[in-house]
């Protein structure tokens, strides 16, 4: 399922994106991955392998719509405190892992829309090809 919902599905979000946005004359496109495709955790092979597709994506993406006035990017969140990442989880998880955060706690979606805010916004036109993390310092 990782595979097919993460690769697939921001393949095609990606594609339709880009064919709306270049009729409108530009845009950004926004994909987000994970901060897993970077601490390599055991058990998280297929949702990392996934997401790093992503990634790998949005930057050909970026390459791929030169001249167009669209940039693509990518937002790598950390431990967000949601309804996915508490899944499965045993609390002992969920608590060692929001105590390796320097903030000791998970992040929340609120500390990760600004960012989102900002590379859609006019002033990331500069900002291209990128995989911007937000973790709260979590490595």
């Amino acid at each position: 399922m990782d595979c097919s919902v993460n690769t697939r599905g921001s393949f095609l979000c990606s594609k339709e994106a880009a064919n709306r946005l270049k009729q409108g004359g530009g845009g950004r496109i926004i994909l987000l991955t994970s901060s897993l495709t970077r601490s390599l955790k055991p058990g998280f092979a297929a949702y990392a392998a996934s997401k790093a597709a992503v990634e790998t994506m949005v930057k050909i993406l970026a390459k791929e719509l030169k001249g167009t006035g669209i940039t693509a990017n990518c937002v790598a969140p950390g431990p967000i405190a949601t309804e996915m990442f508490f899944d499965g989880k045993s609390s002992e998880l969920i608590q060692s892992t929001a105590a390796k955060s320097p903030f000791g706690r998970l992040g929340e979606a609120k500390d990760v829309v600004p960012l989102v805010g900002l590379l859609a916004g006019d002033g990331s036109e500069w900002v291209n090809g990128q995989i911007v993390l937000i973790n709260g310092g979590y490595v």
